[in-house]
C-alpha cells in the first residue's frame, strides 16, 4: 500500500465508495513506488499543458472565444482533484500573468486577466475546487452524479465571467447573455458529453482491470 502526495491511501480496497481521484487510482496501478515530489511536478506540468493548448483550439465570435479550454478544466478538475488541480490551474494562471503565451490566442499578462474574459479564467479555479471536492466523493463514477457535477463545474465557470463581462462590457445583462453565454452552450453541452463519458468510462476501465 502506498500513499499519494495528499496524503490518501492508493489502495483501492480501502475506498470503495470514492476517496481515490482518478488520476490517484491510474498512479496506483501503472506507477505504484514512484516518487511522490516528481509525480506531483510531472502531473501539475501535464496539466498545465493540457489547458495551454486546449486554449488554442478556438473559434472568436466576440469578446468571449470558443475555445476547448473547458473541456480541459472539466477533466483536470475531475481525475485530479482538489489539491493538483488548483495546483495545476493555479500554476497555468500565474505563468500567463508572468507572460507565458498560454492563454486563448497565445495571449499573456496581467491585462489579458484584466479584460472581458478575465472572470471566466477565475471560474476556472472555482470549478476545479468544486470538481475536485466532489470527484473525492466518487460523483466522476457514474453517468448521472458525472453528468450533474460537471453542469455545477459550467455554472460555476460562468457565474464569475458573467458578472465580470458585464462589468468589463458595461452593457445590459440581456447583452451580456447574449455576448458570454447564449453561444456557448451547444460546445458546453459537446464538452460535458465528452467528459460524461470519459471518466466513468476510465473507471470502468480501470475496474475491468482488477478482474
Amino acid at each position: 500500500m502506498t500513499n499519494s502526495p495528499t496524503g490518501h491511501s492508493l489502495d483501492p480496497a480501502l475506498h470503495p465508495a470514492g476517496g481515490l481521484t482518478l488520476l490517484e487510482r491510474v498512479t496506483a496501478a501503472v506507477a505504484p513506488r514512484a516518487d511522490a515530489r516528481v509525480a506531483t511536478v510531472v502531473k501539475v506540468a501535464v496539466g498545465v499543458l493540457l489547458l495551454a493548448v486546449l486554449a488554442q483550439v478556438r473559434v472568436q465570435i466576440g469578446p468571449v472565444p470558443i475555445t476547448g479550454q473547458t473541456l480541459g478544466v472539466l477533466l483536470l478538475g475531475a481525475a485530479y482533484g482538489l489539491p493538483l488541480g488548483l495546483a495545476s490551474v493555479g500554476t497555468y494562471l500565474v505563468l500567463g500573468a508572468l507572460g507565458a503565451p498560454l492563454f486563448a490566442g497565445g495571449a499573456s499578462g496581467l491585462a489579458y486577466l484584466a479584460g472581458p474574459t478575465g472572470g471566466y479564467l477565475v471560474g476556472f479555479v472555482l470549478a476545479v475546487a468544486l470538481l475536485g471536492h466532489l470527484s473525492r466523493r466518487g460523483w466522476d463514477r457514474g453517468v448521472v452524479s458525472c453528468c450533474l457535477m460537471l453542469i455545477a463545474a459550467n455554472l460555476a465557470i460562468y457565474l464569475p465571467g458573467v458578472l465580470w463581462l458585464k462589468q468589463t462590457l458595461g452593457t445590459s445583462w440581456g447583452a451580456t447573455l447574449a455576448a458570454g453565454v447564449t453561444p456557448f452552450l451547444v460546445g458546453d453541452a459537446v464538452k460535458v458529453a465528452i467528459a460524461v463519458v470519459a471518466l466513468p468510462g476510465a473507471w470502468l476501465l480501470l475496474g475491468s482491470s482488477r478482474r
